[in-house]
């Protein structure tokens, strides 16, 4: 019987390790981490991240191929194949801070899998890290090896969150990068052949270990650079008149361009574009391509932007203050269908409200009381660190409220900010609303989810992302 164990029991290792053991039931498949807390909500019945799909998978596997365990060692000094799906975020200081990935975490992780091997192992890269890390890991395993072969691949996942399970049983792709020898193509072969249960053999690409490692960046940093494209399109569409959804339509049915990631809205977020740029941006930097690195930079230039002027949108609005006045902001997580807050736009928008002395009402479907006020009190960086080296508990606010009702967190409010795109929103009672709201009664809308012109109908004065602005708010410009 053929071991993995994977190392990480976060967003990737859960998800991608419980459909392999679905997928391969003659696999026996092992996620470890040194979290306990993390491990025990695993073995629960309440699972520690919010995927659709997920809770059927586990129930289905685990106990029987599929286990979850603190008891890290010995699990990788069993296996065959050892997964590494520990976080690489991005480094607060020192050489390359702000841009650079921290390697802190993968680096402590090979020297276990060397020092507490007894047979030859295939590593596989499955967190995001930056090109040659495979270098200076394989180094590290081949100087401790005590006599053991060490083969290692990069494997980087491409799971879109909301959708991880759907994305695992029919990727787009999967791609295995390894060394172009003999040891390095049996690697490739043998981890080729466990997601051959299930995946075609002509999705799965085999590459050389650099290009496996770059296309995750590029992949992120193409996707992110789209949404940046169209938010800098829907400031010009406020501008002029235009409809961004409209104009995004237009450019979307374009065979060569294709309609995917072209919604406007208040910008990205999740643990990977911002941070996947950053770590592009600083190897072109390290590689002297400054001309490179610049044009990627600008990508998350204009994501600071959207937000930033999001909230200069909200507060000239508001008769040019938004001081004490109750704000009701609609969902926190960065996209619908996750419980994940990593880089929302949410965030930066509350802070720049609260910095106005906004008083906020803040409802999400997925997202705990805990974490929303750990999050705006965490610094840039802070949250991709493990939970024992952040912010015991947030310190109380006495600005923010978390309600678990929308209609709870409108009540009279003088605006209302939609941040995530949760089919909820499109279907509140608007009348209602209006009814129980302070007046003039304004909705932001920062996902384009609403109905203007009904919404303009009952009585709101309405913003929308790059759509053709309310009489109102022609009359106050916002300050970029």
């Amino acid at each position: 019987m053929v071991k993995i164990c994977c190392i990480g029991a976060g967003y990737v290792g859960g998800p991608t390790m419980a459909v392999i053991a679905l997928k391969c039931p003659e696999v026996e498949v092992v996620v470890v981490d040194i979290a306990a807390p993390r491990i025990n909500a695993w073995n629960s019945d309440h699972l520690p991240i919010y995927e659709p799909g997920l809770d059927d998978v586990v129930k289905q596997c685990r106990g029987k191929n599929l286990f979850f365990s603190t008891d890290v060692e010995k699990h990788v000094a069993e296996a065959d194949i050892v997964f590494v799906s520990v976080n690489t975020p991005t480094k607060t200081q020192g050489l390359g801070a702000g841009k650079a990935a921290d390697l802190t975490y993968w680096e402590s992780a090979a020297r276990m899998i060397a020092d507490v091997s007894k047979t030859d192992k295939i590593v596989v890269e499955k967190s995001t890290v930056p090109v040659k890390t495979a270098e200076a890991i394989e180094r590290i395993l081949t100087h401790n090896r005590k006599g053991i072969n060490f083969t290692i691949l990069s494997n980087p996942e491409f799971l879109a969150e909301g959708t991880a399970i759907a994305d695992l049983f029919k990727p787009d792709r999967v791609l295995i990068g390894g060394r172009e020898t003999p040891e390095g193509q049996k690697a490739i072969h043998a981890l080729r052949d466990v997601y051959a249960h299930w995946v075609p053999l002509d999705r799965i690409l085999c590459t050389n270990l650099w290009s496996a490692e770059l296309s995750k960046l590029a992949a992120n940093a193409f996707l992110a650079q789209r949404i940046s494209s169209v938010n800098a399109m829907s400031a010009l569409c406020e501008a002029t008149g235009a409809d961004v959804s409209q104009v995004s339509h237009s450019i979307g049915t374009d065979s060569r361009i294709g309609p995917k990631f072209l919604n406007a809205s208040v910008g990205f977020g999740g643990s990977c574009f911002q941070k996947d740029i950053l770590n592009l941006v600083y190897i072109c930097e390290c590689n002297g391509l400054p001309e490179v690195a610049n044009y990627w930079k600008q990508v998350i230039k204009v994501n600071d932007y959207q937000k930033n002027r999001f909230v200069n949108r909200v507060v000239s609005s508001m008769f040019n203050t938004v001081s004490g006045k109750k704000i009701a902001v609609l969902g926190f997580a960065f996209k619908k269908d996750t419980g994940d807050t990593r880089e929302t736009p949410a965030i930066d928008v509350c802070k720049g409200l609260l910095g106005d002395k906004a008083k906020l009402s803040i409802y999400d479907p997925q997202v705990s009381e805990d974490q929303i006020m750990r999050d705006l009190a965490m610094k840039k960086f802070d949250w991709d660190h493990p939970a024992h080296l952040q912010p015991l508990s947030p310190t109380s606010n006495k600005q923010v409220s978390v309600v678990w009702d929308a209609y709870e967190a409108i009540k009279d409010a003088h605006g209302i900010c939609i941040m995530t795109e949760w089919d909820e929103f499109k279907n509140l009672d608007y009348q209602k609303v209006h009814d129980s709201m302070q007046k003039p009664a304004f909705v932001f809308d920062g996902r384009n989810v609403v109905d203007v012109n009904k919404l303009r109908e009952i009585g709101f004065i309405v913003y929308s992302i790059g759509k053709p602005l309310d009489s109102w708010l022609k009359d106050m410009p916002a300050v970029a």
